[in-house]
């Protein structure tokens, strides 16, 4: 059985707005973020990961910000395009583990709808996705709540 591991990364910076989309869900804050699309650090991350351990490039070569098409795009759809390259080359998403590195917005009370968001995208059940959130204890840009971060990490395997 083939099995690939990916990881992705994504920042944005904090700008004028009244909410913040992470993992798919809209979850109001003081600021938004500063993106082209919608800005979901947490489904860059994910795109990036899943793009990775297919040997794909990452989401800038597939949705640059250069593109007029992706901007204010919703995240989602980076991700649905992506599953149907990694389908369409005989890849299967098996489980994804993500974490949030930010200050605020807290998630607690959005956890289990980011994860059941996540968990559709991938057409994964709701338990192969992990989602943590941390801060960086008040460090770094981060951590004066300029903005926030996210990482990735997927297993994949060959179908067929």
């Amino acid at each position: 059985m083939t099995m690939r591991v990916g990881s992705g990364f994504d920042v944005h910076a904090f700008g004028p707005g009244e909410h913040v989309m992470l993992g798919g869900v809209r979850i109001a804050h003081s600021s938004g973020v500063l993106a082209h699309s919608d800005g979901d650090v947490l489904l860059h991350a994910l795109c990036d990961a899943l793009l990775g351990a297919a040997g794909l490039g990452d989401i800038g070569q597939h949705f640059p910000d250069t593109d007029p098409r992706w901007r204010g795009a919703p995240s989602s759809g980076f991700v649905t395009a992506v599953i149907a390259l990694l389908e369409q080359r005989g890849w299967r998403v098996v489980n994804a583990d993500l974490t949030l590195i930010a200050e605020a917005p807290r998630i607690g009370a959005h956890r289990e709808a980011i994860g059941r968001q996540v968990a559709q995208l991938l057409g994964i059940a709701p338990d192969a996705v992990n989602l943590k959130a941390t801060t960086t204890e008040r460090l770094g840009f981060i951590g004066r709540g300029e903005g926030l971060a996210a990482q990735a990490t997927v297993l994949l395997v060959a179908v067929g």
